[in-house]
């Protein structure tokens, strides 16, 4: 039996992925996106805005985003989400994966607007954090409740609504208030000091380019961009420790920000260097070429001159001409210096105490420079962590680049985009058990058009939102669960009705288990540190 917006394609999926070669996890929750929302945007990143992502593998290429798949086999015990690719992509996880490998300190937060019910697609967001707590991580859950006032023009009395509902949800699926940290953006004065640092360090070009904001633009709006990054480093604030973020990819515009003003924030830089000059990362890359080439010109292998350096790049590096040029030139203006690694420490940010005692900490051979020092017996590991002791001995904040890893949007219901405004596109976890069982039985499937072709050909799981209501919720951590219903689908042994009833039956236990364990916290809730009810009267 079949359901509305059947698809009709002639060529078997089931066929087509035996004949591919690839497997259950390659083809139904593959890294390069899965299903596709109808009408989605292309490869357009807006964080308050309601654009989906077509593709998610143009997000390696148009903005850097690392594939998940790398760095999953140094996760220890990782999590189905990231198992089965709906964790698809990161930003840096190496440093958290090595922190939860050796049993080193991490963190991980993720903030949540309350402009709305909690929903089965926040529920992603939920787990990832507890995960991470599960996992020895320092957690952090916030409500960004100044950020739905200023973006989202909410009142107070609904943003108390709403963060009481999310903070419920968290707790009911397993956040430990006693060894994480809930709080409100409007309540937390560490992080509003934080946030106006930041904001010394950011300008509105910036912020239009990054944002797309304007001369209409509320300044509340553009302070609320600033407060998030103060989000992002407030785990840090106590000692830097790598931090992951769990959102979905149209929030990594705040993530590019946030890893940028981290690096602005560093009382120093630490680089590769091999001259007295400075030099961009292209020229840094013909300086290596010619220094490890220095056998074929120097007079002194020992001791190869940046003249010598010089004439060697023209002749033997064609291109880039505008690198190897402006390399050789600066090259020429050193003269007979030595051309020779080492080490360069910049001076970004430091107090004049702070720079007086980084050249005090150089060990061994180094030359000292207004703006920076040269250490020729460091290598850059060994540089960084030198200088991030030296800030923080200094009163500096030492930041590390804060992490993040990124998960699929789900599929509404209904086909396209899961959508808080469009009640039968998803399921909210205040739903009655009963309507939210009667919501998946009236969902869109990827199934045919007649039982007999669906026998005959395979459902499309790839392409059905009740199929990744399992994968992302309703199998668990029973991955052998998930891989059964895929492949009963795919192979035409499960006909649409069956699975939905299946899937609607499991969503409504999933529902009165879940709404039961918020109305145990619901007692306790006002044992929490945190304020559920604003002193902020203006509506």
């Amino acid at each position: 039996m079949t359901d509305r917006d059947s698809h009709h394609d002639d060529a078997s999926p089931d066929e087509d992925r035996r004949q591919s070669g690839t497997s259950w996890r390659e083809s139904s929750l593959r890294s390069d996106g899965g299903t596709e929302a109808a009408g989605a945007d292309e490869a357009v990143l807006d964080p308050w805005g309601s654009s989906t992502v077509e593709d998610y593998r143009k997000l390696f290429d148009q903005f850097g985003i690392e594939e998940f798949d790398d760095v999953l086999p140094k996760v220890p015990n990782p999590h189905y989400l990231m198992r089965r690719g709906v964790i698809f992509g990161h930003r840096d996880y190496d440093p958290v994966a090595d922190a939860m490998h050796n049993d080193d300190p991490f963190a991980s937060l993720s903030g949540f607007m309350p402009t709305g019910d909690p929903h089965i697609g926040h529920k992603m967001v939920f787990d990832e954090i507890i995960w991470h707590q599960q996992q020895g991580a320092d957690a952090y859950a916030l409500i960004a409740d100044l950020e739905a006032h200023a973006a989202r023009e909410l009142s107070w009395s609904e943003i108390d609504e709403h963060a009481r509902s999310y903070v419920l949800s968290l707790l009911a699926l397993g956040f430990d208030p006693e060894e994480g940290e809930l709080y409100r953006q409007s309540d937390n004065r560490q992080l509003q000091d934080l946030a106006f640092e930041l904001g010394a360090e950011t300008n509105f070009s910036e912020l239009q380019a990054i944002y797309d904001f304007d001369g209409e633009t509320d300044v509340s709006h553009m302070q609320s961009v600033v407060t998030q990054m103060a989000d992002i480093l407030y785990p840090q604030l106590e000692e830097p420790k790598p931090t992951v973020i769990p959102v979905g990819p149209d929030q990594d515009p705040h993530m590019r920000l946030a890893r940028d003003l981290a690096a602005r924030m560093r009382y120093f830089g630490v680089t590769e260097a091999f001259a007295s000059f400075e030099a961009d990362a292209a020229e840094r890359t013909l300086l290596r070429r010619a220094y490890d080439a220095r056998e074929e010109y120097a007079e002194d292998p020992a001791m190869p001159r940046c003249v010598e350096a010089a004439d060697w790049l023209r002749a033997h590096e064609p291109a880039p001409a505008d690198a190897r040029e402006s390399v050789a030139a600066k090259l020429d203006n050193a003269g007979k210096e030595p051309i020779r690694p080492r080490t360069r420490i910049l001076d970004r940010n430091a107090t004049e105490a702070a720079f007086e005692a980084l050249i005090e900490a150089v060990d061994g051979e180094k030359r000292v420079y207004d703006e920076h020092v040269d250490a020729f017996d460091l290598d850059r590991a060994e540089a960084d962590e030198l200088a991030r002791e030296v800030e923080l001995e200094n009163g500096g904040y030492g930041f590390l680049p804060p992490s993040s890893i990124y998960h699929r949007f789900m599929t509404g219901l209904t086909g396209g985009k899961m959508s808080s405004s469009i009640p039968a596109s998803h399921i909210s976890l205040l739903d009655d058990p009963e309507d939210g069982y009667d919501k998946v039985k009236s969902a869109t499937t990827g199934g045919r058009t007649t039982a007999e072709e669906q026998r005959e050909k395979g459902g499309k799981a790839d392409e059905c939102p009740v199929y990744e209501l399992y994968a992302y919720l309703l199998s668990g951590d029973d991955d052998d669960f998930a891989e059964e219903v895929y492949e009963e689908c795919v192979g035409g042994e499960r006909l649409c009705g069956g699975c939905k009833e299946q899937a609607a039956e499991l969503m409504e236990t999933f529902l009165e288990e879940h709404q039961e364990k918020r109305a145990e916290w619901e007692e306790k809730l006002d044992e929490l540190d945190i304020d559920l009810d604003s002193a902020r009267k203006r509506a």
